[in-house]
């Protein structure tokens, strides 16, 4: 996709199918996201940010079914399953096993997948119109503190992301827990 700006016919939507990259509010800081199947789209994510691909990303998603093609359901553990799915939807992610076909992009060095099923009106909102989850990265280059003003994401990117979606923030202070789904241990607090 181009990086000209928005137009009125888009909507956030058809700019994720055409390879684009959008910002959206989530729970407490501007997001970056793109079609996490679209290789291209991600390594656009990954040099706006600076970012390492063996890091991995985080997918967001309206529902736990959305995020079927990327995790490996028959490897969560089955003790741990109440409190992961109790836990949803909200401000935390878990790194859960990946499926062998989630690709190398996404999961980075890792076996497992990061993962979050949101509360968030516009993100729920976004994965529905999509059909599927959508890489959530912070809105910044790494390194720096993750905006929380449109306003400030745009003097950093500018014309860099294909679509700007309005929105409040969810009242999160900081962006969200990452846990792992082993050991139920915080990779982020």
């Amino acid at each position: 996709m181009s990086h000209e700006q928005q137009t009125s016919k888009d909507t956030p939507a058809t700019v994720l199918r055409a390879g684009g990259v959008i910002c959206y509010p989530t729970e407490a800081v501007y997001g970056l996201g793109c079609d996490p199947d679209n290789h291209s789209a991600v390594q656009r994510i990954l040099a706006l940010k600076q970012r390492a691909e063996e890091k991995g990303l985080i997918l967001i998603a309206d529902n736990f079914a959305q995020l079927l093609p990327y995790v490996d359901e028959s490897k969560i553990p089955m003790d741990k399953r109440a409190e992961i799915f109790s836990s949803w939807p909200a401000a935390i992610t878990w790194a859960l096993p990946a499926k062998s076909s989630t690709p190398k992009w996404l999961t980075g060095a890792h076996s497992t997948i990061a993962v979050r099923v949101s509360a968030h009106p516009v993100v729920k909102q976004l994965c529905q119109q999509f059909g599927k989850p959508l890489v959530s990265t912070s809105a910044n280059i790494t390194g720096q503190q993750p905006e929380t003003t449109l306003d400030k994401v745009k003097a950093v990117f500018n014309d860099q992301i294909d679509f700007y979606v309005e929105g409040a923030l969810g009242g999160e202070t900081k962006p969200s827990q990452i846990k792992d789904a082993f050991t139920t241990q915080l990779i982020r607090e």
